[in-house]
């Protein structure tokens, strides 16, 4: 039997783990890695599994293509990644850009663009809610030490300015969030994917400095289904996850293995947009 072909593009921690975790693999082998750094990869891995040259992904017949890099990836090469294998889209946050959310959904016609659940827990059940057209609502809030953020712009100074209590750094929609914080709340983006009847633009993100969180990530998600929300009688559930984290990592501990997962669910479901 042949062993499912993986191409990973990004190197830093997430994507070593992965390589490592394929290597190890019964299943599955490495079919390339793409690095913006090409340095980083000699020596680390044997020569002809390093794609110097993103351009050239396709001379390594990759079954499925993971980035795990930055957003500008998906904007750049997401639609040519889809032309040829399916695509597991480390950065959601890049959808949050309407033009590039369109381009690979439309290119998501002959293999699968897979979106990475992460940190948004049930995912699943908010997708089979938005379905039925019975969500009305969703919000997520984010919780990290200051140091565990890599923001942009006035985010980056508002956050500059956190010392001893939590200060909220932003409220509003998931679409005007993923720019500000594109490393940092691709769980938001995951979750204005699976939320599809209300998208980025409806779905409301939070995202919280404090200082007090040392040992933990917090993501908190809220969610309203069928009933009268103003009248407070709607369907509500509320879930907390803590994922550990040290302090100045933006990635928690167990969103490796939860990526992993995704990674071996990203496979079998044909054509269009999947959460795994």
């Amino acid at each position: 039997m042949n062993k499912r072909r993986i191409g990973i593009v990004g190197y830093g921690h997430l994507g070593q783990y992965l390589v490592k975790e394929i290597q190890t693999s019964k299943d599955l082998e490495v079919a390339f890695v793409w690095n913006r750094n090409t340095t980083k990869l000699d020596g680390q891995l044997e020569k002809d599994l390093i794609l110097k040259n993103l351009d050239d992904f396709r001379d390594f017949s990759a079954d499925l293509i993971v980035e795990v890099a930055h957003p500008i990836i998906t904007k750049q090469y997401g639609e040519l990644f889809l032309s040829s294998a399916d695509y597991l889209i480390g950065s959601p946050t890049a959808m949050a850009d309407s033009s590039t959310e369109k381009v690979i959904r439309a290119a998501a016609t002959r293999h699968g663009l897979y979106v990475p659940s992460g940190a948004f827990w049930g995912g699943e059940d908010i997708k089979k809610m938005a379905d039925r057209g019975t969500l009305q609502a969703l919000r997520v809030t984010m919780k990290k030490h200051p140091s565990c953020f890599k923001l942009v712009g006035e985010l980056s100074a508002l956050n500059d300015t956190v010392t001893d209590n939590p200060v909220t750094l932003y409220e509003g929609s998931v679409r005007g969030l993923c720019p500000l914080a594109p490393n940092n709340v691709n769980t938001m983006a995951a979750a204005a994917v699976a939320a599809h009847n209300l998208g980025f633009d409806k779905v409301q993100g939070c995202l919280v400095s404090d200082p007090s969180l040392r040992d933990w990530h917090v993501v908190e998600v809220e969610a309203w289904g069928a009933g009268d929300m103003a009248a407070d009688r709607a369907f509500h559930i509320r879930t907390v996850r803590r994922n550990p984290a040290r302090l100045g990592v933006v990635t928690g501990t167990a969103t490796y293995a939860s990526f992993l997962s995704s990674l071996l669910g990203a496979q079998g479901k044909g054509q269009g947009v999947h959460l795994c």
